[in-house]
């Protein structure tokens, strides 16, 4: 018994001090904890006044909370006399473990979040990007979701995107539309060039500004080449397009003026000769 003292002793005369530890610990795991959840709520504020979007709202708050709350838990274990210098390297060599495991997510993260932020797309558009084109169904933290124009939907991770030439055919509001017409030697390019003018000019959806263009592009082996530049809304532009080339087509029928297919001239030289061989 009086050795069991004897081993207890030391113990017992580091208990007042160990619960007093102990307490200061729990205290300083909940007033951080309080502390961590405080700034979450001001960085969710903070964000959604800056029109973050709320994807990235909700998870870099998260992100923030867990770092900081990692570190209260790191503070009030060092307060219990545990050595935390190997658990943080333990922690710091997990982390480096997985992010190189997750280097691909990470990049697709990185790259959604500059999307997010900068919005260089946005759900609507009307994109081209990493060799797919279609119009934006949503923008999430890791991958973009495109709606093709023969109504597939390709799911294109964020990297690949963000890290290749994207057209973004929605942004500026209105396009160009380029048709090209091939007429005739023959025919009347005046005449041509009028009755093309009066086609745009009668379409409503054809905008006054810039004006529409119409004019000869390049002589052709069998035609002149002509091309009609009008602009237009960028929702109009392939309804447009279409009916351009029917109306196109129907007026210089109208006119008389010919659109003529492909031709060669051949020229036999020395019939003659060639008979008698």
């Amino acid at each position: 018994m009086v050795q069991l003292e004897k081993m207890l002793a030391p113990y017992i005369e580091q208990a007042p001090e160990f619960g007093q530890n102990v307490v200061i610990a729990l205290v300083i795991f909940f007033v951080g904890r309080f502390i961590a959840l405080g700034v979450k709520k001001v960085s969710i504020q903070v964000m959604r006044k800056s029109k973050v979007d709320e994807t990235l709202v909700g998870f870099g708050s998260s992100l923030g909370y867990f770092g900081l709350l990692a570190l209260v838990v790191v503070a009030s274990v060092n307060r219990l006399g545990v050595e935390t210098t190997s658990f943080v390297a333990i922690l710091g060599a997990a982390g480096l473990a997985i992010g190189l495991a997750l280097q691909g997510s990470l990049s697709n993260f990185a790259a959604g979040a500059l999307m997010i932020i900068f919005k260089p797309i946005k759900v609507g558009d009307f994109v081209e990007g990493a060799g797919v084109s279609g119009e934006v169904l949503e923008i999430s933290i890791f991958t973009t979701v495109l709606k093709t124009l023969d109504g597939k939907k390709v799911i294109v991770p964020n990297s690949k995107i963000a890290s290749d030439n994207i057209t973004n055919y929605s942004a500026l509001g209105t396009r160009r539309l380029d048709l090209a017409v091939g007429i005739s030697y023959s025919s009347d390019i005046a005449l041509a060039k009028t009755s093309l003018l009066e086609i745009l000019l009668a379409d409503p959806r054809v905008l006054r500004t810039p004006e529409p263009v119409v004019g000869v592009a390049s002589l052709g082996e069998s035609s002149v080449n002509m091309v009609v530049r009008p602009w237009v809304n960028s929702s109009d532009y392939g309804a447009v397009m279409m009916d351009m080339n029917q109306k196109i087509k129907e007026k210089l029928d109208e006119i008389g003026v010919n659109i003529p297919f492909p031709q060669r001239e051949i020229r036999i030289v020395n019939a003659d000769v060639l008979k008698q061989s």
